[in-house]
């Protein structure tokens, strides 16, 4: 007992560590963010100071009239992780939204592996070894470390395994009520935490679950018990989630589908076999052309673990559990490489099974790559059952259990050791504006009034809303980054997600010169445009803070409102007020 609890201990103490060593650069350097996703990790600490500002102010949960004056952000559409930003309140409260955000990021790091190892070692598995092992790869794989790159909320799966025991507890006589309540519950947080991880973890059950069905009679037994907790489960959370749910599909803002583009991303069949960026073994630089982006990089296994997999399901073929895992991989590995297969960040013209499916409901909001993440836990469940049967073989023939550990520790070192991760990238965050921090816009912003920041704040220029989430969102932003539908009369795909509000006259003028740097001719028609869309964001101030193209920026503004700006507070500053009336 005393030597389990040792482990135990040292398996939590293991994850802690980990968790510090991958975030490791945010915490010693206090004014830097993650280097490759800085404006993933601006909306989520503006999502945390949302969630500060439901604990003090009250504020209605699902939708906020903060950003994007004078239309509002669906929440629920959104990335508003209610779940951890309502707990974390007390610390964004006092030590500010960058803070809870690395707060955020470290615990769903450690606390996913502690959920996998205690899961595992306590309901699956007999060896603590294997459950640590298990744990380890789920909570650290290269996927789960690319999301750090600015997903916390993807990276956050610490209930996953916990869904996964209590949906397998269904089957437990006589408790059909309470196993369903308890299952129910998790789903509703869960729903809270990331309905994406939430839907993956569903399909993937529903496989291994009936894979089992199948192949043990036995288990068949058990249908009437597993059905009725699983009905009460889904009328728990269906009437907790209703509402929520309701004003996501149905509610303001509320968008039909990612645009085609989006759903476009998809894992390359050759990411299957590389090493990550983020992996010692890895080199962003060759990664590139394999991913859309660094925090997209959802497969990545490396070679020596793309072989090892394999040839674990066939050594272990005669275990349900692992046929069942086994389906389930390869379901999520052929859905991931979207509706077009790709080889070497080249299409091949191989239409794939995605094509069918990419269109329907719900379906058409997930992010085809994605698919490849779910199976990081398939994979690490597959060698935890490894580890053990190789520990079982070692009970049953004590004087070949040292070369059974010699010949189990090289293998595992030779598939992991070359994906194991490295601490984030990060870089300084620009500093904000002494006219923010000071105070001095409240003024401005008097009678409902918004901030119009230049270049108005999209999915490529995020500081505003850090700005807002530093004043505890009192600060009320035109525009913003969020996902929002494509409202225009001439859209190429009506209501369809952007990654902002869709554009206005002023906003792709100022959107031309942050990326050309030129300033578009200003004619007497641009200037009413500009008169209108200021009134139609109900601005009480224009600010530029420093930037690339900031000299363009300030002509541009300045010859579309005819007022000339005042330096101040670190920023070029509009006093629009009498200009919109």
């Amino acid at each position: 007992m005393i030597t389990s609890h040792r482990r135990d201990v040292t398996a939590l103490a293991s994850f802690a560590l980990l968790a510090g060593w991958v975030t490791l650069r945010l915490w010693r350097h206090p004014g830097h963010g993650v280097r490759a996703n800085p404006t993933d990790q601006a909306q989520f600490e503006w999502m945390l100071a949302h969630g500060a500002r439901v604990v003090t102010r009250l504020a209605y949960p699902f939708v906020t009239y903060q950003m994007n004056v004078p239309d509002g952000v669906n929440l629920m559409a959104n990335t508003s992780v209610l779940a951890i930003s309502l707990p974390l309140s007390p610390l964004t409260l006092t030590l500010g939204p960058q803070v809870s955000f690395n707060v955020f990021l470290t615990l769903a790091l450690a606390g996913t592996a502690t959920s996998w190892y205690l899961v595992l070692s306590r309901q699956f598995l007999r060896s603590r070894a294997a459950a640590w092992v298990g744990a380890v790869f789920c909570a650290f794989a290269p996927g789960m470390v690319s999301h750090a790159n600015g997903h916390p909320n993807i990276v956050a799966q610490f209930l996953v395994p916990l869904i996964i025991w209590r949906t397998l507890r269904l089957r437990e006589p006589g408790r059909a009520v309470r196993n369903g309540v308890l299952l129910g519950l998790l789903i509703v947080v869960q729903g809270f935490v990331n309905l994406e991880i939430l839907l993956m973890t569903a399909i993937g059950l529903g496989v291994v679950v009936a894979v089992l069905a199948a192949l043990r009679p036995d288990l068949r037994a058990d249908t009437r018990t597993f059905l009725a907790g699983l009905a009460v489960a889904a009328v728990l959370a269906t009437v907790v989630l209703a509402y929520p749910l309701y004003v996501q599909f149905f509610g303001p803002n509320a968008y039909q589908g990612l645009s085609r583009t989006i759903r476009g991303y998809r894992a390359d069949l050759a990411s299957f076999v590389a090493f990550s960026g983020e992996s010692f073994a890895g080199d962003p630089r060759t990664t590139k052309r394999l991913a859309q982006n660094p925090s997209e990089e959802n497969a990545f296994f490396g070679w020596p673990l793309a072989v090892l997999v394999p040839a674990l399901v066939w050594w272990l073929r005669h275990h349900a559990v692992v046929l069942g895992l086994a389906a389930t991989g390869l379901l999520f590995a052929v859905v991931s490489v979207g509706r077009e297969i790709r080889w070497e960040g080249r299409d091949t013209g191989i239409p794939a099974p995605w094509t069918l499916l990419e269109n329907l409901p719900i379906l058409h909001s997930v992010v085809p790559t994605r698919w490849a993440l779910a199976i990081t836990p398939v994979v690490g469940l597959l060698l935890a059952y490894g580890v053990q049967h190789v520990v079982d073989l070692g009970d049953r023939y004590p004087d070949a259990r040292p070369q059974l550990r010699l010949a189990t520790g090289t293998v595992l070192a030779m598939a992991l050791l070359p994906i194991a991760p490295t601490p984030l990238p990060s870089a300084p965050i620009p500093s904000t504006p002494e006219f923010v921090s000071s105070g001095a816009w409240r003024e401005y912003l008097a009678g409902g009034r918004s901030l119009v920041a230049l270049p108005l704040p999209d999915n490529t220029y995020p500081d505003p809303l850090r700005w807002s989430a530093q004043t505890g969102l009192d600060l009320r932003l035109a525009r913003g980054y969020f996902l929002a539908p494509d409202t225009r009369p001439d859209a190429p795909e009506p209501m369809v997600a952007l990654f902002t509000a869709p554009p206005r006259p002023t906003s792709a003028f100022f959107k031309s010169i942050q990326r050309t740097g030129q300033v578009p001719a200003v004619t007497p028609q641009r200037r009413a445009a500009a008169v209108a869309d200021l009134r139609y964001w109900r601005a009480g101030v224009v600010v530029l803070a420093p930037q690339p193209y900031e000299e363009a920026l300030r002509q541009g503004m300045t010859a579309l409102s005819r007022v000339q700006p005042v330096r101040t507070g670190g920023v070029w500053l509009w006093d629009v007020r009498p200009l919109v009336g």
